[in-house]
C-alpha cells in the first residue's frame, strides 16, 4: 500500500483489514404476494415490486444501510452487466 492509499484510510483507524473485501447487499425493492400467489410461482412469473425502475436502490453492508444509488448498466468490458451509481452515502449518526 503506497502512502496516498494510508492517508486515504487514516480516518478508518487500523488498516490491516483494509484489503479485505466485503459483500455489499442492492436492495431494489420488495415483493408482497398473497401465498397463492406465491404458491403458484413458475418459470416466467413475474413478481411486482414496491419501487419503480427509477427509484434509488440501497446498499447494505450486513443489515446496516450505507448508501443509496441508481441501477446502471456498465459499459466497457462489463458491458451489459448492472451496476450502482452511488447517490448518497449515510453515516451512522444518520446525518448525511
Amino acid at each position: 500500500m503506497d502512502d496516498s492509499e494510508n492517508s486515504e484510510l487514516d480516518g478508518l483507524g487500523d488498516t490491516r483489514f483494509a484489503d479485505v473485501p466485503i459483500e455489499i447487499t442492492i436492495s431494489v425493492g420488495i415483493a408482497r404476494p398473497l401465498i397463492r400467489d406465491l404458491l403458484s410461482l413458475e418459470e416466467d412469473s413475474v413478481l411486482s415490486l414496491d419501487k419503480s425502475l427509477e427509484d434509488p436502490v440501497e446498499l447494505y453492508v450486513g443489515d446496516k444501510l450505507i448508501g443509496r444509488g441508481q441501477l446502471e448498466e456498465v459499459d466497457g468490458e462489463g458491458s451489459g452487466k448492472l451496476g450502482v451509481r452511488v447517490v448518497e452515502i449515510t453515516h451512522p449518526t444518520g446525518k448525511n
